[in-house]
């Protein structure tokens, strides 16, 4: 089973992406979309202050009808953010967000983001494991 730090190595682009709580929301959702991600880490200098996501969006803009280019960052963005250590297991790391019902997760070393994963991230890494696995056994089977 890998660890978080191993699967930052694995990733082709471990980009930290990430908008100050100051940012307007429309601001936030133009960075997701070019970078085709699902959420942002929330930041003030290397302080994490949250994560904005997607979800955050539909639920807090577009159902209240709020408009996205006047509402900040922090006033939507999710404050209680759910880290793990990069020595966290694949397995850990799923428990923990399966348990708090969250799609990102963002790894943090002494105070320090290093990463985020999604959870299509580990959920790869589990499936080529098992891939991995399952080939070894045949190989096995056939020799």
């Amino acid at each position: 089973m890998h660890t978080m730090q191993q699967i930052l190595k694995q990733k082709s682009n471990n980009e930290i992406w990430s908008v100050p709580p100051d940012a307007t929301v429309y601001e936030a959702i133009q960075v997701m979309a070019d970078r085709r991600a699902g959420a942002l880490l929330v930041m003030e200098g290397a302080i994490l202050k949250g994560i904005i996501s997607e979800r955050d969006y539909a639920r807090e803009v577009i159902l209240k009808g709020r408009a996205s280019r006047t509402r900040l960052v922090g006033e939507i963005m999710s404050n209680k953010v759910i880290s793990a250590p990069s020595t966290h297991s694949v397995q850990e790391s799923m428990t923990l967000m399966t348990r708090h019902h969250i799609r990102h997760l963002p790894i943090v070393d002494n105070n320090v983001v290093v990463g985020v994963v999604s959870l299509g991230d580990l959920v790869k890494d589990v499936i080529d494991d098992q891939q991995s696995t399952i080939a070894q056994l045949e190989n096995y089977i056939r020799s």
